[in-house]
């Protein structure tokens, strides 16, 4: 069954797609860096699954639940009340924040405690396809390896010993546990999470979950093996290095004598999934770390994919970057200034959720469709037979 992740963008939120791809091959990853966008999130998956014909399974995890996201665990069920008998898509919820269990009591869901896991509890949504469970004991990515028979599709993790020191670490300081001997191992990993997921391999791009999951696994593995976190602290360079040696082994145009990052811009530069073209031939990429897209942008103009480029930032800002002086021509039209072939500005709206959202914003302000021949105010005159 298709399978789509939606979670946090933090340590945990990561430690739980990398459990979930230890258990299962998911179609699809989305990383929500903010609550208060889950619930726009949500809808759009909400309206793909509404149109799809096959039954999937959504699942989301370490995602606080605020209202427009409950709300949208109601209209999940009723959505599936449309299918037919038995054909209903899944939903799976496992989160462990407090606030989630407020907001679902305030928008009525009653909790049922759990009789042979204390401190879980149940929230039932009307559904049989829908699993809401919350653990304030547990992290998201221990709810995941602990929950692992509403998903997986094969029955041991992939990597079960390093996956378990993983486990460890991250539920250690997810929940802020400081006597726990595992928090220091959680406090490095997190510091190497954070260090790389953003400036390596961006969200968005093929190749991330897949970047980011080995990272922690063989971080966890360098734990397993008694590195202390100073230890890790030195190891992560090889680890990155050795991930990249793999990513780009088949990669044209590689580079060995650059630094990762550059090496890793060359293939970014050719990025379909990064990068939507508007119709004027501008890139459009979304939340893309400053350093990344100063040096992709710079590929991209030198290898002729395009002139102008623009980054939108998921707090409404833009950058352009151009090689023909018309960077500061775009950032003009969004309230901007800068030089020009380097540029920026800011969205009407004040912030964008992902990259659909951001092209839908963008879009219509730098590349306006232009009227057809017949809507043309000389249409007439052009037509006029005399």
């Amino acid at each position: 069954m298709t399978l789509t992740q939606i979670t946090h963008h933090d340590l945990d939120g990561y430690g739980a797609s990398t459990v979930v791809a230890c258990l299962c091959d998911p179609e699809r990853v989305v990383h929500v860096p903010r609550y208060g966008d889950v619930g726009p999130v949500v809808e759009a998956e909400l309206k793909r699954l509404g149109r799809a014909r096959a039954r999937e399974t959504l699942l989301l995890t370490d995602l606080g639940l605020e209202e427009p996201t409950i709300a949208f665990l109601r209209r999940f069920a009723a959505m599936n009340r449309r299918r037919e008998p038995g054909d209903g898509h899944g939903l799976v919820v496992l989160d462990h924040h407090a606030s989630s269990v407020e907001q679902l009591g305030r928008q009525g869901f009653a909790p049922q405690p759990d009789p042979d896991r204390p401190g879980l509890l149940r929230f039932g949504v009307d559904d049989p396809a829908v699993t809401v469970l919350i653990d304030e004991g547990s992290s998201a990515t221990r709810m995941a390896l602990t929950h692992r028979a509403l998903f997986a599709t094969r029955p041991e993790p992939d990597r079960a010993e390093d996956l378990a020191v993983l486990v460890e670490a991250v539920d250690a300081v997810d929940l802020w546990r400081k006597h726990d001997p595992r928090f220091p191992s959680g406090q490095a990993l997190d510091e190497a999470f954070w260090d790389n997921v953003a400036t390596l391999v961006p969200a968005g791009h093929p190749a991330h979950d897949g970047v980011v999951s080995r990272l922690l696994l063989d971080a966890a593995a360098a734990l397993r093996a008694g590195a202390t976190p100073a230890d890790l602290e030195r190891r992560v360079p090889e680890i990155r290095g050795a991930i990249v040696d793999d990513l780009m082994r088949q990669a044209p145009g590689d580079d060995p004598a650059l630094t990762t990052r550059l090496r890793v811009a060359r293939l970014l530069a050719r990025s379909d999934a990064l990068f939507h073209p508007l119709p004027d031939g501008t890139l459009l990429s979304f939340g893309l770390d400053p350093g990344t897209f100063q040096r992709v942008s710079d590929l991209i103009m030198a290898e002729g994919r395009a002139a102008r480029v623009v980054n939108v930032q998921r707090t409404g800002t833009l950058s352009f970057r151009s090689n023909d002086g018309t960077a500061l021509a775009g950032a003009r039209l969004f309230r901007g200034g800068g030089h020009q072939d380097a540029a920026g500005g800011k969205l009407p709206s004040g912030t964008a959720f992902s990259l659909a959202d951001a092209v839908a914003q963008v879009e219509p302000v730098l590349a306006p469709p232009r009227p057809a021949a017949e809507d043309s105010p000389f249409a007439a005159l052009r037509n006029w037979k005399g």
